[in-house]
């Protein structure tokens, strides 16, 4: 495994294999490598010649008040987890050189940004997504990108992202890759201490619970989202928002007709977790 620092250097690793009509696939991360992570790694290993993974701490998707000082940074381990899962090359910038000096573009994408993580965080986190996104896109040209489903609004907004600029590049969701005990992988995990480990379990068993709701029948949004509650409730966790939207356009629904994304976000401890089930109405869980 390589493990580039320059835009030249990963264009030009890329054209190589372009060259020899290989396909790419690429993986973008922030780096603090979990099991969800390998997961991508090991589909886009499965599935193109050549396996770009990068590793950059995007700065404009962080708030004022958020963690991006903070935020869990080990190249080296890191470097030896991709290696171990079959990457190619390691696309590991400085800041500067994805933001130069000068640097004056945002991509704003209007409507589905502007609720749940984008009304919680503000506008500023899905325009970092979104404008980081488009320059590895343009930079690694990759066939396709792999993106975990724990960050489901995420996926919405790269795929509109995709469909509304024309770009050439195939975007794969994967599944969320969970803990023994059902918490979804991430990597801020690291900040909580046991007491608040625990306790954020409660995330996936409200979801849970809400799922198995509707696998009665029950189709109405406030009695699937108080059975989630309730669990939350119990567990002393107020959640930052838990709401019933429409799985592909984010609109919110009264009743569950078809799929609807049940999305929730938390502060348990010093960690901020999101989480996500795709529910489905009783007749339609033969087409799952």
């Amino acid at each position: 495994m390589r493990i580039i620092r320059t835009i030249a250097e990963v264009r030009a690793a890329v054209r190589d294999a372009r060259n020899q009509d290989r396909t790419v696939g690429l993986v973008p991360t922030m780096g603090a490598f979990h099991a969800g992570h390998l997961s991508l790694m090991r589909e886009a290993r499965a599935n193109n010649d050549l396996v770009v993974v990068s590793l950059f701490v995007n700065p404009t998707q962080f708030g004022a008040n958020e963690d991006l000082s903070s935020y869990p940074r080990d190249e080296e381990r890191d470097a030896g987890l991709a290696e171990q899962s079959g990457v190619d090359i390691l696309f590991a910038p400085e800041p500067a050189e994805i933001y130069p000096d000068g640097f004056a573009t945002t991509i704003h994408i209007s409507g589905i940004t502007d609720v749940l993580d984008g009304a919680s965080r503000g506008a500023h986190h899905f325009d970092g997504v979104a404008t980081v996104v488009a320059k590895l896109f343009g930079i690694v040209a990759p066939d396709v990108a792999y993106f975990g489903q724990k960050d489901a609004q995420q996926v919405l907004v790269v795929r509109r992202l995709v469909r509304d600029l024309n770009l050439d590049v195939r975007i794969e969701a994967c599944p969320i890759v969970r803990e023994a005990d059902g918490l979804a992988m991430s990597s801020r995990n690291v900040y909580l201490d046991a007491d608040a480990r625990a306790q954020a379990t409660a995330l996936n068993r409200a979801l849970d619970a809400a799922q198995t709701l509707a696998e009665t029948g029950e189709r109405d949004a406030d009695a699937l989202t108080a059975a989630a509650r309730t669990v939350l409730t119990a567990a002393g966790i107020t959640p930052e928002y838990l709401e019933l939207r429409d799985a592909e356009t984010l609109q919110p629904v009264t009743r569950l007709d078809g799929e609807g994304l049940l999305a929730v976000a938390a502060r348990v401890g010093a960690a901020r977790l999101i989480d996500n089930h795709i529910l489905r109405s009783a007749d339609r869980r033969g087409d799952a």
